[in-house]
């Protein structure tokens, strides 16, 4: 287990718990688990919107 924001290291995770939506007390839900994939499929997690980004440009 990490805790990590390097979204190389995240699109190449088995599964990811994301937490938010925010830092400090404005954090501590789950907001989204699962594959990066997952994640990045979850309109509500900001790491998903920046996971989709990164995972389409990977793809290209």
């Amino acid at each position: 287990m990490v805790i990590e924001h390097d979204l190389d290291l995240i699109a190449n995770a088995d599964h990811v718990i994301d937490l938010g939506p925010g830092d400090g007390a404005a954090g501590g839900r789950i907001i989204a688990t699962g594959s990066p994939g997952r994640i990045a499929g979850v309109p509500d997690s900001v790491t998903g919107r920046y996971l989709r980004d990164h995972l389409a440009r990977a793809a290209t």
